[in-house]
């Protein structure tokens, strides 16, 4: 395996733009991260998540890269949602009762406006704290503070185990 991906590396620094170079060496910084321990997952490491907790709502920034755009160099849909869930997914982990854990029901997104820029922020705020389940709001903002997109999440809360 070390010997293939040796070789794959090799191929994509010779043949590879200026722009696959910065997307790969993004994507080998999020796994180094992961690795180091710096990041809990390989999604968190590879999209550079920041985050924020405060008065029961969280925060995830990351930067706008071509690692998640589309094919018409805008932020993936996809990856708006990833964020969104994340954060309303952690946001609901962080407030169930020691022992619980939350996984996501239902997910709806409305998509306002296209993600460009250089940051893509999503916030999440609880709409609904029940104790089987928990209903949080989402919203995806662009760096000039546009909002891309809203979104709603149920979360079954569930005991670990």
């Amino acid at each position: 395996m070390k010997e293939e991906l040796r070789h794959l590396l090799e191929s994509l620094l010779q043949n590879g733009s200026e722009e696959d170079l910065g997307v790969i060496k993004q994507l080998l910084e999020g796994v180094q991260n992961k690795i180091k321990g710096n990041r809990r997952t390989y999604i968190d490491g590879i999209l550079h998540m920041e985050t924020s907790f405060e008065n029961e709502c969280y925060e995830i920034t990351i930067p706008i890269s071509p690692v998640i755009h589309n094919n018409l160099n805008i932020v993936h849909g996809g990856i708006t949602a990833t964020v969104l869930d994340t954060s309303m997914g952690v946001l609901v982990n962080r407030l169930v009762p020691e022992g619980y854990g939350a996984v996501t029901n239902q997910l709806n997104i409305h998509y306002i406006a296209p993600g460009i820029g250089e940051t893509l922020r999503c916030k999440a705020e609880v709409i609904h704290k029940g104790t089987k389940t928990m209903v949080i709001s989402g919203e995806a903002f662009r760096s000039d503070g546009k909002k891309i997109a809203y979104a709603t999440g149920t979360f079954f809360i569930i005991k670990k185990g």
